[in-house]
Protein backbone atom coordinates (compact mmCIF):
# COMPACT_ATOMS: atom_id res chain seq x y z
CA UNK A 1 0.00 0.00 0.00
CA UNK A 2 1.43 3.45 -0.84
CA UNK A 3 1.75 5.66 1.56
CA UNK A 4 -0.66 8.38 2.04
CA UNK A 5 0.36 12.36 2.75
CA UNK A 6 -2.06 14.92 3.05
CA UNK A 7 -1.56 18.29 2.77
CA UNK A 8 -4.09 21.01 3.99
CA UNK A 9 -4.52 23.82 2.43
CA UNK A 10 -2.77 25.03 -0.70
CA UNK A 11 -1.82 28.77 0.33
CA UNK A 12 2.08 29.45 -0.33
CA UNK A 13 3.42 26.82 2.06
CA UNK A 14 1.43 24.15 1.20
CA UNK A 15 1.53 24.09 -2.46
CA UNK A 16 5.23 24.48 -2.04
CA UNK A 17 5.42 21.30 -0.31
CA UNK A 18 2.76 19.64 -2.45
CA UNK A 19 4.88 19.83 -5.33
CA UNK A 20 7.92 19.75 -3.88
CA UNK A 21 7.31 16.12 -2.44
CA UNK A 22 5.33 14.99 -5.60
CA UNK A 23 9.32 15.67 -7.34
CA UNK A 24 11.22 14.15 -4.73
CA UNK A 25 9.27 10.90 -3.54
CA UNK A 26 8.38 7.87 -6.21
CA UNK A 27 4.88 7.92 -6.99
CA UNK A 28 5.14 4.18 -7.11
CA UNK A 29 5.49 4.37 -3.03
CA UNK A 30 3.52 7.24 -1.81
CA UNK A 31 0.28 8.98 -2.85
CA UNK A 32 -0.37 13.17 -2.33
CA UNK A 33 -3.52 14.44 -1.48
CA UNK A 34 -3.62 18.52 -0.91
CA UNK A 35 -6.93 19.44 0.32
CA UNK A 36 -8.27 23.19 -0.51
CA UNK A 37 -11.45 24.86 0.26
CA UNK A 38 -11.13 27.04 -2.94
CA UNK A 39 -10.04 25.92 -6.45
CA UNK A 40 -7.73 28.62 -7.28
CA UNK A 41 -4.33 29.82 -5.86
CA UNK A 42 -4.88 32.86 -3.08
CA UNK A 43 -2.10 35.87 -3.60
CA UNK A 44 -2.75 36.54 0.03
CA UNK A 45 -0.07 38.98 0.11
CA UNK A 46 -1.68 41.23 -2.87
CA UNK A 47 -5.43 40.46 -1.36
CA UNK A 48 -5.32 44.16 -0.53
CA UNK A 49 -4.94 45.13 -4.16
CA UNK A 50 -7.71 42.81 -4.76
CA UNK A 51 -9.99 45.03 -2.30
CA UNK A 52 -8.29 48.25 -3.93
CA UNK A 53 -10.08 47.50 -7.31
CA UNK A 54 -6.61 46.06 -9.19
CA UNK A 55 -6.74 43.07 -11.31
CA UNK A 56 -4.81 39.81 -9.27
CA UNK A 57 -4.34 37.00 -10.82
CA UNK A 58 -5.36 33.64 -9.26
CA UNK A 59 -4.10 30.36 -10.89
CA UNK A 60 -6.48 27.69 -10.77
CA UNK A 61 -5.25 24.75 -8.26
CA UNK A 62 -6.42 21.65 -11.01
CA UNK A 63 -3.81 23.70 -13.51
CA UNK A 64 -0.86 23.69 -10.88
CA UNK A 65 -0.79 20.46 -9.92
CA UNK A 66 -1.38 19.15 -13.71
CA UNK A 67 0.98 16.48 -14.54
CA UNK A 68 2.27 16.32 -10.49
CA UNK A 69 0.76 13.11 -9.88
CA UNK A 70 -0.99 15.38 -7.11
CA UNK A 71 -4.57 14.53 -6.36
CA UNK A 72 -6.63 17.90 -5.33
CA UNK A 73 -9.92 17.79 -3.41
CA UNK A 74 -11.66 20.83 -2.69
CA UNK A 75 -13.15 20.63 0.37
CA UNK A 76 -12.99 22.68 3.73
CA UNK A 77 -11.22 20.53 6.67
CA UNK A 78 -13.30 20.22 9.46
CA UNK A 79 -11.61 18.41 12.20
CA UNK A 80 -8.35 16.62 12.41
CA UNK A 81 -8.04 12.98 14.14
CA UNK A 82 -3.86 13.00 14.94
CA UNK A 83 -4.67 9.11 16.98
CA UNK A 84 -6.85 7.80 14.26
CA UNK A 85 -4.76 9.61 11.94
CA UNK A 86 -7.76 11.17 9.66
CA UNK A 87 -9.18 14.42 8.69
CA UNK A 88 -12.79 15.22 8.29
CA UNK A 89 -13.78 17.64 5.73
CA UNK A 90 -17.30 19.16 4.00
CA UNK A 91 -17.97 19.60 0.38
CA UNK A 92 -20.58 19.55 -2.01
CA UNK A 93 -21.33 16.01 -1.70
CA UNK A 94 -21.53 16.17 1.97
CA UNK A 95 -17.47 15.58 3.10
CA UNK A 96 -15.96 12.61 4.46
CA UNK A 97 -12.67 11.40 6.15
CA UNK A 98 -9.53 10.94 4.62
CA UNK A 99 -6.78 8.51 6.37
CA UNK A 100 -3.16 9.62 5.83
CA UNK A 101 0.42 7.98 7.09
CA UNK A 102 1.83 11.70 6.97
CA UNK A 103 -0.32 15.20 7.70
CA UNK A 104 1.46 18.56 6.56
CA UNK A 105 -0.53 21.22 8.13
CA UNK A 106 -0.69 23.88 6.31
CA UNK A 107 -4.25 25.95 6.81
CA UNK A 108 -2.87 29.73 7.51
CA UNK A 109 -4.42 31.84 9.43
CA UNK A 110 -7.55 34.31 9.58
CA UNK A 111 -8.61 37.76 10.87
CA UNK A 112 -8.25 38.59 14.76
CA UNK A 113 -10.87 40.39 16.26
CA UNK A 114 -9.43 40.04 19.82
CA UNK A 115 -12.76 40.08 21.32
CA UNK A 116 -13.58 43.57 20.35
CA UNK A 117 -17.49 44.00 19.48
CA UNK A 118 -18.93 44.55 16.24
CA UNK A 119 -15.46 43.40 14.10
CA UNK A 120 -17.12 39.98 13.36
CA UNK A 121 -20.52 41.85 11.89
CA UNK A 122 -19.38 45.57 11.25
CA UNK A 123 -15.91 45.55 10.08
CA UNK A 124 -14.11 44.31 6.62
CA UNK A 125 -10.90 42.71 6.17
CA UNK A 126 -8.48 41.36 3.42
CA UNK A 127 -7.19 38.12 4.81
CA UNK A 128 -9.31 35.73 2.51
CA UNK A 129 -10.19 36.09 -1.38
CA UNK A 130 -14.27 36.70 -0.72
CA UNK A 131 -13.59 39.15 2.01
CA UNK A 132 -11.33 41.05 -0.28
CA UNK A 133 -14.12 41.15 -2.62
CA UNK A 134 -16.50 42.09 -0.10
CA UNK A 135 -14.74 45.13 0.80
CA UNK A 136 -13.83 45.79 -3.04
CA UNK A 137 -17.83 45.78 -3.78
CA UNK A 138 -18.29 48.11 -0.82
CA UNK A 139 -15.79 50.27 -1.69
CA UNK A 140 -17.35 50.62 -5.37
CA UNK A 141 -20.73 51.67 -3.70
CA UNK A 142 -18.65 54.37 -2.04
CA UNK A 143 -16.95 55.88 -4.89
CA UNK A 144 -20.52 55.91 -6.54
CA UNK A 145 -21.60 58.51 -3.58
CA UNK A 146 -21.25 61.94 -4.61
CA UNK A 147 -18.36 62.97 -2.30
CA UNK A 148 -17.09 59.09 -1.89
CA UNK A 149 -16.78 58.33 1.35
CA UNK A 150 -15.01 57.29 4.89
CA UNK A 151 -12.78 54.61 5.11
CA UNK A 152 -11.16 53.49 8.22
CA UNK A 153 -8.28 51.06 8.44
CA UNK A 154 -7.45 49.84 12.00
CA UNK A 155 -4.07 48.68 12.58
CA UNK A 156 -1.01 50.00 11.44
CA UNK A 157 1.04 46.67 11.24
CA UNK A 158 2.40 45.71 7.72
CA UNK A 159 -1.15 44.57 6.26
CA UNK A 160 -2.76 47.60 7.83
CA UNK A 161 -0.21 50.53 5.85
CA UNK A 162 -0.47 48.34 2.54
CA UNK A 163 -4.32 48.25 2.88
CA UNK A 164 -4.79 52.14 3.86
CA UNK A 165 -1.82 53.57 1.33
CA UNK A 166 -3.14 51.28 -1.73
CA UNK A 167 -6.97 52.22 -1.12
CA UNK A 168 -5.93 55.77 -0.99
CA UNK A 169 -3.81 55.55 -3.95
CA UNK A 170 -6.34 53.57 -6.17
CA UNK A 171 -9.35 55.58 -4.89
CA UNK A 172 -8.56 59.22 -4.53
CA UNK A 173 -12.01 60.49 -4.53
CA UNK A 174 -12.86 58.09 -0.86
CA UNK A 175 -11.21 59.46 2.74
CA UNK A 176 -8.59 57.49 4.06
CA UNK A 177 -7.91 56.95 8.05
CA UNK A 178 -5.28 54.70 9.42
CA UNK A 179 -5.26 53.82 12.96
CA UNK A 180 -2.37 53.02 15.12
CA UNK A 181 -2.14 52.17 18.47
CA UNK A 182 0.88 53.74 19.01
CA UNK A 183 3.18 55.81 17.16
CA UNK A 184 2.89 55.20 13.28
CA UNK A 185 5.45 53.01 11.90
CA UNK A 186 6.58 52.11 15.36
CA UNK A 187 8.24 48.88 14.09
CA UNK A 188 10.38 50.49 11.74
CA UNK A 189 13.93 52.77 11.82
CA UNK A 190 13.32 56.33 12.46
CA UNK A 191 14.36 57.13 8.93
CA UNK A 192 11.52 54.59 7.84
CA UNK A 193 8.62 56.08 9.75
CA UNK A 194 9.88 59.43 8.27
CA UNK A 195 9.12 57.93 4.77
CA UNK A 196 6.04 56.39 5.76
CA UNK A 197 4.88 59.30 7.55
CA UNK A 198 5.65 61.24 3.56
CA UNK A 199 3.32 58.90 1.93
CA UNK A 200 0.63 59.18 4.30
CA UNK A 201 0.77 62.67 3.51
CA UNK A 202 1.28 62.50 0.01
CA UNK A 203 -1.52 60.00 -0.52
CA UNK A 204 -3.50 62.42 1.99
CA UNK A 205 -4.40 59.79 4.35
CA UNK A 206 -5.22 60.80 7.73
CA UNK A 207 -3.34 59.14 10.98
CA UNK A 208 -4.58 58.66 14.24
CA UNK A 209 -1.41 57.86 16.60
CA UNK A 210 -2.01 56.52 19.75
CA UNK A 211 -5.52 54.96 19.47
CA UNK A 212 -7.11 51.89 20.84
CA UNK A 213 -10.40 50.66 19.23
CA UNK A 214 -12.90 49.19 21.76
CA UNK A 215 -16.03 48.63 19.55
CA UNK A 216 -16.55 48.74 15.74
CA UNK A 217 -20.57 49.81 14.94
CA UNK A 218 -22.15 49.68 11.43
CA UNK A 219 -21.17 53.58 10.83
CA UNK A 220 -18.32 54.19 13.28
CA UNK A 221 -15.50 53.33 15.88
CA UNK A 222 -15.40 53.65 19.29
CA UNK A 223 -12.16 54.54 20.82
CA UNK A 224 -10.59 53.93 24.33
CA UNK A 225 -10.44 57.76 25.25
CA UNK A 226 -14.09 57.90 24.34
CA UNK A 227 -14.11 59.54 21.02
CA UNK A 228 -16.27 58.45 17.72
CA UNK A 229 -14.75 57.66 14.10
CA UNK A 230 -17.16 58.16 11.43
CA UNK A 231 -16.91 55.43 9.28
CA UNK A 232 -18.57 53.49 5.96
CA UNK A 233 -15.78 51.51 5.59
CA UNK A 234 -14.14 49.69 8.47
CA UNK A 235 -11.02 47.76 7.90
CA UNK A 236 -9.39 45.91 10.31
CA UNK A 237 -6.09 44.80 10.09
CA UNK A 238 -4.98 44.62 13.87
CA UNK A 239 -3.36 40.81 13.41
CA UNK A 240 -4.04 37.54 12.74
CA UNK A 241 -5.23 34.30 14.23
CA UNK A 242 -5.61 30.81 13.38
CA UNK A 243 -8.25 28.27 13.51
CA UNK A 244 -9.06 25.71 16.57
CA UNK A 245 -8.78 22.82 14.52
CA UNK A 246 -5.25 22.03 15.55
CA UNK A 247 -5.85 22.33 19.51
CA UNK A 248 -9.37 21.02 18.98
CA UNK A 249 -7.95 17.69 17.61
CA UNK A 250 -5.10 17.51 20.39
CA UNK A 251 -2.14 18.56 19.07
CA UNK A 252 0.09 20.14 20.94
CA UNK A 253 -0.29 24.10 20.39
CA UNK A 254 0.50 27.53 21.96
CA UNK A 255 -2.20 29.93 23.74
CA UNK A 256 -2.89 31.12 20.47
CA UNK A 257 -3.76 27.78 18.58
CA UNK A 258 -0.57 27.19 16.70
CA UNK A 259 1.01 24.11 16.51
CA UNK A 260 4.22 23.50 18.54
CA UNK A 261 7.41 21.93 15.58
CA UNK A 262 11.05 21.11 16.65
CA UNK A 263 13.41 22.27 13.98
CA UNK A 264 12.13 20.08 10.99
CA UNK A 265 8.84 21.24 11.54
CA UNK A 266 7.11 18.20 13.23
CA UNK A 267 4.61 18.25 15.69
CA UNK A 268 6.30 17.76 19.25
CA UNK A 269 3.38 15.59 20.02
CA UNK A 270 2.34 14.03 17.02
CA UNK A 271 5.61 12.99 14.95
CA UNK A 272 3.25 12.17 11.79
CA UNK A 273 2.20 15.90 11.69
CA UNK A 274 4.24 18.82 10.28
CA UNK A 275 3.30 21.90 10.55
CA UNK A 276 4.01 24.84 7.88
CA UNK A 277 3.25 29.18 7.50
CA UNK A 278 1.54 30.89 9.83
CA UNK A 279 -0.24 27.43 11.68
CA UNK A 280 3.22 26.51 12.76
CA UNK A 281 5.00 28.05 16.21
CA UNK A 282 8.35 27.77 14.59
CA UNK A 283 11.71 29.03 16.33
CA UNK A 284 13.80 30.41 13.64
CA UNK A 285 17.68 31.00 13.75
CA UNK A 286 17.86 34.03 16.01
CA UNK A 287 16.45 31.79 18.50
CA UNK A 288 12.62 33.68 18.68
CA UNK A 289 9.47 32.59 16.69
CA UNK A 290 9.25 33.07 12.97
CA UNK A 291 6.45 35.67 12.54
CA UNK A 292 3.35 35.15 9.88
CA UNK A 293 4.96 35.98 6.72
CA UNK A 294 5.52 34.65 3.10
CA UNK A 295 8.94 34.47 4.12
CA UNK A 296 8.04 32.08 7.15
CA UNK A 297 6.13 29.71 4.73
CA UNK A 298 8.90 29.77 2.36
CA UNK A 299 11.86 29.05 4.95
CA UNK A 300 9.25 26.60 6.99
CA UNK A 301 8.57 25.01 3.80
CA UNK A 302 11.59 24.27 2.40
CA UNK A 303 12.53 22.38 5.90
CA UNK A 304 9.58 20.23 6.54
CA UNK A 305 10.42 18.63 2.96
CA UNK A 306 13.59 18.21 4.06
CA UNK A 307 12.53 16.84 6.92
CA UNK A 308 9.56 14.18 5.53
CA UNK A 309 11.82 13.21 2.54
CA UNK A 310 14.07 12.32 5.10
CA UNK A 311 12.58 10.53 7.40
CA UNK A 312 10.42 8.69 4.79
CA UNK A 313 13.46 7.55 2.38
CA UNK A 314 15.46 6.65 5.38
CA UNK A 315 18.08 9.39 4.92
CA UNK A 316 19.58 12.19 7.42
CA UNK A 317 17.23 15.45 8.38
CA UNK A 318 18.93 18.72 7.26
CA UNK A 319 18.57 22.19 8.76
CA UNK A 320 17.64 24.32 6.02
CA UNK A 321 17.83 27.81 7.13
CA UNK A 322 14.80 29.85 9.64
CA UNK A 323 15.79 33.08 9.16
CA UNK A 324 14.06 36.58 9.28
CA UNK A 325 15.86 39.21 7.76
CA UNK A 326 13.88 41.99 6.63
CA UNK A 327 9.75 43.64 6.26
CA UNK A 328 8.55 44.55 2.54
CA UNK A 329 6.19 46.83 2.57
CA UNK A 330 4.23 48.50 -0.37
CA UNK A 331 3.13 52.45 -0.35
CA UNK A 332 0.74 52.01 -3.51
CA UNK A 333 2.44 50.97 -6.82
CA UNK A 334 5.27 53.17 -6.92
CA UNK A 335 6.59 53.60 -3.20
CA UNK A 336 7.63 51.35 -0.73
CA UNK A 337 10.17 50.53 2.30
CA UNK A 338 12.84 47.47 2.94
CA UNK A 339 13.36 47.39 6.43
CA UNK A 340 15.89 45.46 7.11
CA UNK A 341 15.88 44.00 11.07
CA UNK A 342 19.02 42.67 13.18
CA UNK A 343 19.16 39.08 15.07
CA UNK A 344 16.76 40.57 17.59
CA UNK A 345 14.15 41.07 15.01
CA UNK A 346 15.01 44.85 15.61
CA UNK A 347 14.93 47.25 12.99
CA UNK A 348 18.28 48.32 11.88
CA UNK A 349 18.98 52.04 10.78
CA UNK A 350 19.53 51.82 7.16
CA UNK A 351 16.27 51.27 4.99
CA UNK A 352 15.60 50.90 1.52
CA UNK A 353 12.77 53.62 0.37
CA UNK A 354 10.97 54.67 -2.87
CA UNK A 355 10.47 53.18 -6.68
CA UNK A 356 13.50 50.36 -5.81
CA UNK A 357 12.01 49.26 -2.94
CA UNK A 358 8.39 48.68 -4.84
CA UNK A 359 10.09 47.17 -7.67
CA UNK A 360 11.78 44.59 -5.18
CA UNK A 361 8.70 43.85 -3.40
CA UNK A 362 6.94 43.23 -6.84
CA UNK A 363 9.52 41.14 -7.72
CA UNK A 364 9.15 38.85 -4.62
CA UNK A 365 5.41 39.10 -5.27
CA UNK A 366 5.74 37.67 -9.18
CA UNK A 367 8.79 35.50 -7.65
CA UNK A 368 6.66 33.66 -5.34
CA UNK A 369 3.52 33.35 -7.81
CA UNK A 370 5.61 31.65 -10.25
CA UNK A 371 6.96 29.14 -7.76
CA UNK A 372 3.52 28.46 -6.39
CA UNK A 373 2.58 27.64 -9.96
CA UNK A 374 5.44 25.59 -10.95
CA UNK A 375 5.61 23.61 -7.60
CA UNK A 376 7.93 21.06 -9.47
CA UNK A 377 10.50 22.86 -11.64
CA UNK A 378 13.70 22.87 -10.31
CA UNK A 379 13.60 20.06 -7.70
CA UNK A 380 15.91 16.87 -8.19
CA UNK A 381 14.43 14.79 -11.23
CA UNK A 382 15.33 11.97 -9.06
CA UNK A 383 12.39 10.25 -7.29
CA UNK A 384 13.57 8.14 -4.01
CA UNK A 385 11.72 5.10 -2.71
CA UNK A 386 10.59 5.15 0.80
CA UNK A 387 12.76 3.27 3.06
CA UNK A 388 11.24 -0.59 4.15
CA UNK A 389 9.74 1.04 7.23
CA UNK A 390 9.93 4.81 7.55
CA UNK A 391 8.51 5.61 11.33
CA UNK A 392 9.12 8.17 13.96
CA UNK A 393 12.68 6.58 14.84
CA UNK A 394 14.02 8.93 11.55
CA UNK A 395 13.42 11.86 13.61
CA UNK A 396 16.74 10.83 15.27
CA UNK A 397 18.89 10.95 12.23
CA UNK A 398 18.92 14.90 12.59
CA UNK A 399 22.18 16.37 10.28
CA UNK A 400 23.87 18.73 12.64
Amino acid sequence: MKHRIVVLGAGYAGAYVAGSLARRLSPADTGITVVNAEPDFVQRLRLHQLAAGQQIEAPQLADVFAGTGIELRMARVTAVDPERRVVAVADADGGGELRYDTLLYALGSHVADHGVPGVAEHAFDVTGRPSALRLRERLDSLGRRDGGGRVLVVGDGLTGIETATEIAESRPGLSVTLVARAELGAQLSAGARGHLRQACDRLGITVLEHTSVEAVEAARVLCADGTAVASEATVWTAGFTVDPIAATGGLKVTESGRIVVDRTMRSVSHPNVYAVGDSAYAIGDNGRPLPMSCASAGYTGRQATAAIVGSLTGRAIPHTKLEYLANHISLGRRDGILQLVDDEARAKPKYVGGRKAARIKAGILRMSLWATSHPTFGLPKRRRSLAAAPDASAQLRVAA
